[in-house]
């Protein structure tokens, strides 16, 4: 969602132009397009200024949005959701629950990248990928040595809450921790590290994708692992190089 200001139009046209799909961005005419801007110095990321709207979404954007949303979803069909969560109101307690239950009906895997707000809200979804700040922030708790006996505390709490079936939690340069039937703390491998902006977005979508298409958490969280740390090695924020992950999972994952 969009505002109808300068940005939001220049954005559509932009998208427009590249061969993109706009017929699910929304123009409100309530909101204004969140725009971040990034201040670097010698290639280092300084600090980020964001011009936003953050309140809840009104009922007169939430209906058209809801409706919209969830008939792409019937007629279309996709294989996978992921709620990208930034705490920026468009993700309202009722957004999430309708979104989620038809979701369900459907068959698709669900995954979360959740913020502090509406932490809990994400009930019954597949994979549920906060940081170790959020989860901190969401569970209000403190944690001491991370380790796999200390995350699997945590998953057990998680999953009290939601019913979800896999948590999946980043943390920092300390690797990935995985829980499901099993559970397993992934260490990271090791990076120069250039710039974290955007490692968590490409985790999810790479959790997501990989996920569907094996249904093998293990995978998933080791592939993940790789990914997040292939993009810590650029400026900025990138995409993930396709070729670059593949080569990488099949050198590090060989045995």
């Amino acid at each position: 969602m969009v505002g109808k200001d300068h940005e939001g139009h220049m954005l559509r046209d932009m998208a427009e132009q590249e061969g993109i799909d706009t017929s699910l961005l929304m123009l409100s005419s309530e909101r204004i397009t969140t725009t971040k801007t990034r201040v670097m110095s010698r290639s280092q990321h300084i600090l980020r200024m964001d011009d936003e709207l953050n309140e809840e979404l009104s009922t007169k954007d939430e209906h058209p949005f809801l409706e919209r949303l969830l008939k792409y979803l019937q007629i279309q069909k996709p294989d996978v959701l992921i709620f990208e969560d930034y705490n920026k109101g468009v993700l309202k307690e009722n957004v999430i629950a309708r979104t989620i239950a038809h979701c369900r009906e459907l068959g698709m895997v669900v995954a979360v990248d959740p913020k502090k707000d509406n932490f809990l809200a994400y009930k019954g979804v597949t994979i549920f990928k906060p940081n170790l700040k959020e989860v901190k922030e969401g569970l209000n708790i403190s944690l001491g040595t991370i380790n796999k006996q200390t995350m699997d505390k945590v998953h057990k709490e998680l999953k009290a809450a939601l019913q979800h079936d896999i948590t999946f939690v980043t943390l920092s340069e300390k690797g990935v921790y995985y829980g499901n039937s099993s559970s397993e703390v992934i260490p990271s491998h090791l990076r120069s590290i250039a710039d974290v902006s955007g490692a968590g977005d490409t985790v999810i979508a790479t959790a997501a994708m990989v996920y569907t298409l094996s249904k093998d958490p293990v995978m998933m969280a080791k592939i993940s692992n790789i990914a997040g740390g292939l993009v810590c090695e650029e400026v900025g924020v990138v995409p993930i190089n396709k070729k670059k992950l593949l080569d990488e999972s099949m050198r590090l994952l060989a045995d």
